[in-house]
């Protein structure tokens, strides 16, 4: 199930669970918070995947392996991860869910099984961690701060449209964002804020000389693409932010960006 140094839970108070494992905005998330003082549970379904074995060098950064597409093995997540770290405060939903062959395909040509792939790696996944996390946190009790945890959803711009040739897509982001808002109306009054994070960008990955990449997109010019490290500072503010000014929903695209 996992891969990581034992760790006996400790008094932190703060403890972050990250679903869905890349270079570019979960490796972000995961080091500044654990630079903030959090202990930091990361799931991939590969734990041994290099940026894993990258993040797992850190002493606060602890990797473990989970298909989130399956609801047994994110229960067992959320067990392990509680009884070697403590109940996670804060939950950060990020899977895009899709898979080569769904990549700019028609309504006509798009195969009907990677159809429901990408909405069970993305949506279903998204559900099967908001559970847990809504159990989890519900079973804390109500701090002074009257907040018990946070849940972030990474969402993408095809949530407010879906363009043409990624109709899995789109079907998957609105799906999130149906689940976000019902969550939230759900959560929030109890106290465990709820919140999607909508990249309107290609997010440019931090390469080893320094500049920043995207597979599609090409080598970032003059801050054209999404700035991972920046993205996170956004998903720590959100946890930080005071029950009366809890935001739901914040868009993120560069300022260069056409919408």
């Amino acid at each position: 199930m996992l891969d990581h140094p034992e760790v006996s839970p400790s008094a932190q108070t703060e403890i972050a669970l990250i679903v869905g494992a890349g270079p570019g905005i979960s490796a972000s998330c995961a080091r500044l918070l654990a630079a903030n003082g959090f202990q930091v549970a990361i799931a991939a379904r590969t734990a041994t995947k290099p940026v894993m074995l990258e993040l797992a060098k850190h002493a606060a950064i602890h990797c473990y392996s989970c298909d989130a597409g399956n609801a047994a093995e994110v229960e067992q997540l959320f067990a392990a991860v509680t009884a070697d770290l403590g109940a996670p405060t804060l939950v950060i939903h990020n899977i895009d869910g899709r898979s080569a062959g769904i990549f700019r395909k028609g309504v006509a040509e798009a195969d009907a099984d990677l159809v429901l792939d990408t909405l069970v790696n993305s949506a279903l996944s998204a559900f099967n961690v908001a559970q847990q996390a809504a159990r989890s946190m519900r079973g804390r009790d109500l701090p002074e701060s009257g907040h018990r945890g946070t849940v972030i959803f990474t969402n993408a711009s095809a949530t407010l449209k879906g363009f043409a040739k990624s109709a899995a897509f789109a079907m998957a982001c609105q799906a999130k964002t149906g689940l976000a808002q019902s969550m939230a109306r759900e959560l929030m009054p109890e106290g465990i804020h709820v919140a999607q994070v909508i990249i309107d960008a290609a997010v440019g990955v931090p390469q080893a000389d320094g500049s920043r990449k995207h597979w599609a997109a090409g080598v970032t010019k003059d801050d054209n693409m999404a700035d991972p490290d920046q993205i996170a500072q956004v998903y720590l503010q959100l946890h930080q932010q005071h029950r009366s000014t809890w935001a739901f929903e914040v868009a993120l695209r560069p300022w260069n960006e056409k919408w």
